[in-house]
């Protein structure tokens, strides 16, 4: 891995070359291995959060943590397209527009002990901005070298929270032109459900059950290309103990393993449908 400019990042990308490269200011990884009509997404994949907003900050490591998406780049790290997200989103959160990427308060509890400053601010939307140049520039390349490609935008959530039984795995379609691409995201969620978990955990999928696929991430995409889908695909934490905040990393290993087979086999049935 090498650490690049975002202009350098973009270079490549724009002259079709792999490349494996932490951004200058180590806020997001890209991995390109080859070209393929497809990539991975884990926006929320990450936990850093830089030191001058420790004493400011009214959360807790713990609280920030809970409502971060541990291990989804893991999960499809194999995959030969992966960008992921290094810092927090209690920095700024890549899947909210730039003018609302900066939490005032975050689940129901004030964020910050005062107002950040706008040189503050202004660091963190930088790094926003910058993420989303580089994926304007991928999908760009993708959609011009193939016509067409599948982004898998991994999410997890804390199932816990919620007083009723949901699915481990959640497609949130709201935002995507389901006419077009209803039976490619039903034959998602069906491939979802067929994945095998250790401990018996079960392994449910629905589409719009806990949540709606209304991320930026997904907007972005949808709203500039045409010819891309984007599937918001989000699983249910049953890889760790989201209270005390322990990772079970034989699920995580065996979600791994199920969509390095499941997600080129769906992207390549897609590919085929709509190129």
């Amino acid at each position: 891995m090498t650490r690049l400019t975002v202009a350098e990042i973009i270079a490549n990308i724009e002259a079709g070359k792999t490349i494996e490269a932490v951004s200058a200011d180590y806020a997001f990884t890209i991995k390109i291995d080859e070209y393929v009509p497809y990539a991975c997404a884990a926006v929320h994949d990450g936990h850093q959060f830089r030191k001058e907003l420790w004493e400011p900050c009214l959360h807790t490591q713990f609280e920030r943590w809970y409502e971060e998406d541990p291990e989804t780049k893991n999960m499809v790290i194999s995959h030969p397209i992966v960008i992921a997200g290094c810092d927090s989103r209690f920095e700024y959160d890549l899947n909210r527009a730039p003018n609302h990427a900066i939490y005032f308060d975050a689940w129901g509890k004030q964020l910050w002990k005062n107002p950040l400053s706008e040189a503050m601010i202004n660091k963190s939307i930088k790094k926003h901005n910058n993420f989303y140049k580089v994926v304007h520039a991928l999908i760009n390349q993708l959609e011009s070298k193939f016509g067409f490609c599948t982004v898998y935008d991994m999410h997890s959530y804390n199932w816990k929270r919620w007083d009723r039984e949901v699915p481990t795995w959640n497609l949130g379609t709201s935002n995507i032109d389901n006419a077009r691409f209803g039976n490619t995201v039903e034959t998602w969620r069906q491939s979802l459900s067929e994945i095998e978990f250790p401990n018996g955990i079960k392994s449910t999928s629905k589409i719009n059950d806990t949540f709606q696929g209304n991320g930026y991430f997904l907007k972005y995409i949808t709203q500039n290309f045409k010819n891309t889908l984007v599937l918001a695909t989000e699983i249910a934490k049953v890889y760790c103990d989201e209270n005390e905040q322990v990772i079970y990393p034989e699920v995580v290993n065996a979600v791994h393993k199920e969509l390095a087979f499941r997600i080129p086999e769906h992207a390549q049935s897609t590919y085929n449908t709509f190129k």
